[in-house]
């Protein structure tokens, strides 16, 4: 009896470490989540000449799903502070699985413009399906993390972008070669499905996940986390302070602000590389697909590199004594001003130099990208979802914006010139975002209606 009784106070007290199974399966979902989005830049040129797009047209189909992306945000955070991740997210995968397996068949359409129409629907869908993925990461996110750790947590869920980048755009290629563009799409959307299996089975909050022991659970709380008792207090919360009421109270406050544009800013870089990118290589560098596969991969490698270094390098000022202001702001401010390099491929004509400078702008634009940790920090913790939701909103603009933008800049002067300088100067404005409008980062307090 008296060893029974040791042992299990020994279980109690052990710290467990559930929320880095937890991290891990978001870090898998997320690279699905931007692979399944970048299908399009890799199959795209296939494409093009089987059903004759020209790069209008081709911008226009790119910001199918940020319309649609975008414009769900704001319903896609009030369900997740509702109904709560598990749930909302399931469904998420799943049905922008089934979107990205639909759009396999759209040759079936018979004419060009059925297939372009038909293509602009299922992207626009699977954009609307995708909404709730990133809010639904930072809610998971502040609920499994203390501060001390989310930092590091946010980045490497939002480095998966790149992840997705290394791993499946030179799989994605050799689909598209070997197999034709079908499969690609084909691939991904079974491989979605699964996982969306998968996501119902493991997820669970802190508090009732039979895994973890009372002192992680203690662990997270003390340090911040938004565990499951706290989660249900927000969600009465939400309900007492009204929803376009909150809404209009995160519009209003200038820190937010100045992150949400900030966030606009730095996803112009992300859009870019997961719509125009390999384009550009087989365009204007003259490289086949599956060359263009292959180096799209290395600065992606180093946006994931980066991406993980800004988390670890903030959450280390943070116990080094540094403010959250400070911790937060240095590697944002300082990665950012790195990703400005991505002019001088202007500048160069050296495959491998331009290489070296996409690399260097995406090693900066990981570093920089803080956002979601930032979120974390500072949302209401009454609506974390919503916040969460707003940001991604901001953010995803720049999914309509880029693609149609930049096919314009390309369809009118030939080259990607300008393009190249747009993105850039989107760099620029995150750093004047972060030092000029956004002043000491904090969590805001809602007033109540």
């Amino acid at each position: 009896m008296d060893m029974s009784r040791t042992a299990s106070s020994a279980n109690v007290a052990k710290r467990t470490k559930v929320r880095y199974a937890i991290l891990l399966l978001i870090f898998v979902i997320t690279t699905f989540n931007y692979a399944d989005r970048a299908t399009l830049s890799v199959t795209g040129s296939a494409m093009r000449t089987e059903f004759g797009f020209d790069a209008i047209r081709m911008g226009y189909i790119f910001s199918a799903f940020s319309w649609a992306y975008v414009l769900s945000q704001l319903p896609a955070g009030w369900l997740l502070d509702r109904f709560g991740a598990r749930r909302v997210y399931a469904a998420s995968i799943f049905f922008w699985s089934l979107f990205t397996l639909l759009q396999s068949s759209i040759g079936l359409l018979g004419s060009a413009a059925a297939a372009v129409t038909g293509l602009f629907v299922l992207r626009f869908a699977m954009g609307a399906a995708e909404s709730p993925a990133f809010p639904a990461n930072a809610k998971v996110v502040a609920s499994w993390f203390p501060t001390r750790e989310r930092g590091t947590a946010s980045a490497i869920f939002n480095s998966a972008q790149y992840f997705a980048a290394v791993v499946f755009t030179p799989l994605m290629a050799w689909l598209t070669h070997a197999f034709g563009w079908h499969m690609v799409y084909v691939v991904m959307g079974v491989a979605g499905l699964l996982l969306a299996l998968t996501w119902l089975k493991v997820m669970k909050h802190p508090a009732d996940h039979p895994g973890v022991s009372a002192a992680e659970l203690e662990y997270i709380e003390q340090g911040g986390g938004v565990v499951n008792g706290q989660q249900k207090a927000a969600s009465a919360g939400v309900e007492q302070t009204g929803g376009w009421s909150l809404v209009r109270q995160l519009l209003s406050n200038r820190m937010l602000v100045g992150v949400y544009l900030a966030q606009y800013c730095i996803n112009v870089l992300t859009y870019f590389f997961l719509t125009w990118f390999p384009i550009y290589l087989v365009q204007a560098r003259h490289m086949t697909i599956l060359q263009a596969g292959l180096v799209a991969s290395l600065p992606a490698i180093c946006g994931f590199s980066g991406g993980v270094l800004g988390g670890i390098l903030s959450d280390s000022l943070i116990r080094r004594g540094y403010s959250l202001t400070v911790a937060r702001k240095v590697p944002i401010v300082g990665g950012m001003l790195l990703s400005v390099s991505i002019i001088g491929c202007n500048y160069v004509s050296t495959d491998w130099i331009v290489v070296a400078l996409m690399s260097l702008a995406f090693f900066g634009k990981g570093i920089g990208a803080l956002g979601w940790a930032v979120v974390a920090d500072t949302s209401p913790k009454e609506a974390l979802g919503l916040s969460g939701g707003i940001f991604n909103m901001f953010g995803n603009v720049a999914g309509i914006v880029t693609p149609i933008v930049i096919g314009y800049l390309v369809a009118q002067s030939g080259s990607f010139n300008g393009a190249l300088v747009f993105v850039g100067a989107n760099a620029l404005l995150t750093v004047f975002s972060y030092l000029v409008i956004v002043k000491d980062i904090k969590r805001v307090e809602l007033r109540p209606r």
